[in-house]
């Protein structure tokens, strides 16, 4: 993978609720953030991270909003083995990948086929994923 345009990032939207136990967590505005290049995707949340090729995104859907216990925090699903790394309950977006990859645990496992974020602008992360890299 390699870095030969421009990097497009997104930040996530942290609800002021949520953003002292997420700051215990190492979970900040400054450490949070979805960077989609020209050939990767990566989700930052704290010390949390999910690094993807941008192919391997095969469904964006936007979703919202949540419950603040399912949606909250770094969360494992146990309906389908996706990864949610959220700081909002108003909406966020899934992204389905077609290869499971490692999030919430050193090492290569668990994998998880989708992540959800609640970025500050939903719309804008899935069109720029429906668009050229």
């Amino acid at each position: 993978m390699s870095h030969t345009g421009p990097v497009r990032r997104f930040a996530f939207r942290f609800d002021p609720a949520f953003r002292l136990p997420l700051a215990l967590l190492g979970v900040r505005p400054e450490t949070a953030r979805v960077e989609l290049g020209p050939d990767e995707l990566t989700v930052r949340f704290g010390p949390w991270r999910l690094r993807t090729d941008r192919d391997n995104v095969t469904g964006v859907e936007l979703g919202g909003p949540y419950r603040w216990w399912r949606a909250v925090g770094p969360h494992l699903s146990l309906a389908d083995g996706g990864v949610t790394f959220g700081t909002s309950v108003a909406a966020g977006v899934c992204l389905r990948l077609a290869t499971p990859v490692p999030a919430l645990a050193p090492g290569p496992w668990p994998r998880h086929p989708a992540v959800t974020v609640t970025v500050t602008d939903p719309e804008a992360l899935r069109d720029a994923l429906a668009g050229p890299p």
